[in-house]
């Protein structure tokens, strides 16, 4: 088993940043990947980033040119910086991690792109974004 916890969350200003932060524990492998996702009410959960075992990224739309995913597998810590933050960004960001690496997938447009939250195995609770306009 994997244990995800995430931090970093709170309420910002429209144009705002924040870092959010993933720990990792458990039965880690040197082969997992994980990513960021993100729940709005009422929304279906989606990808925003994710980070495969030898470094290599994959952004959302959404996410792209505004969000940086780092990792530090030293620390087993994985990061999402985000900037320019809008009030669309309000959601509950979820931390999720897979042994299956990698954890982006190259979609029919040959963009490489998170894979689908039912591909990941193991999630944390989950930590609050609120941008206000």
């Amino acid at each position: 088993q994997v244990q995800l916890v995430e931090s970093g969350g709170g309420s910002v200003q429209s144009g705002g940043s924040l870092k959010l932060s993933c720990a990792a524990s458990g039965r880690t492998t040197s082969r997992y990947c994980w990513g960021w996702f993100r729940q709005a009410p009422g929304e279906e959960r989606q990808g925003v980033a994710a980070i495969d075992a030898d470094g290599s990224t994959s952004y959302a739309d959404a996410a792209k040119g505004r969000f940086t995913i780092t990792q530090d597998r030293a620390k087993n810590t994985m990061y999402l910086q985000m900037n320019s933050l809008q009030p669309e960004d309000t959601a509950m960001y979820y931390c999720a991690a897979d042994t299956e690496d990698p954890c982006g997938v190259y979609s029919d447009d040959y963009t490489y792109r998170p894979r689908p939250p039912s591909d990941f195995t193991y999630w944390g609770q989950g930590t609050q974004v609120t941008v206000s306009s």
